[in-house]
């Protein structure tokens, strides 16, 4: 595993936990070169996944996809990149003891909403306010509403 920092092939784990789903390994690693700390996460390669789309089209999962979006959901809140795929390996792993090797984009879309609901609440909404396009703001308004009333 290269360093993130200096680039040197030279680094040691330091701590090895499951996550909480048990379907990867989080590993806390430094740099033997500059001592830059930092953590990875292993997880079983899913392979063959298809997610069938609002249209109907199908294209091969794509996690990338999923973190990305989270990622711009999450920009400037309180949340970690490993919170993210953390989220990312739960939303998935449920979604593959759910369905077989063919995933309805809604039901994605439906987890990811689920989960980030419990983590950030500006998150959820920013997710939300994308993924179901709201036409105006009383949409956007009635959604924030039910969530308060779910709290």
């Amino acid at each position: 595993m290269h360093c993130p920092k200096c680039n040197a092939k030279d680094t040691r784990v330091i701590d090895s936990r499951l996550s909480k789903n048990g379907y990867a390994i989080r590993r806390r690693r430094e740099c033997q070169q500059c001592g830059t700390r930092f953590s990875t996460v292993e997880e079983i390669l899913r392979e063959g996944l298809v997610v069938r789309k609002r249209d109907g089209r199908s294209e091969p999962f794509d996690r990338a996809k999923i973190q990305a979006g989270l990622s711009r959901a999450c920009e400037k809140r309180p949340i970690d990149i490993e919170q993210i795929d953390m989220l990312v390996s739960d939303v998935l792993a449920e979604l593959e003891a759910e369905y077989d090797t063919e995933i309805p984009s809604s039901a994605i879309g439906n987890k990811i909403m689920e989960h980030l609901k419990n983590v950030d609440k500006i998150a959820y909404v920013r997710f939300a306010s994308v993924y179901k396009d709201f036409r105006d703001i009383d949409e956007l308004a009635q959604e924030i509403s039910q969530l308060k009333r779910n709290d």
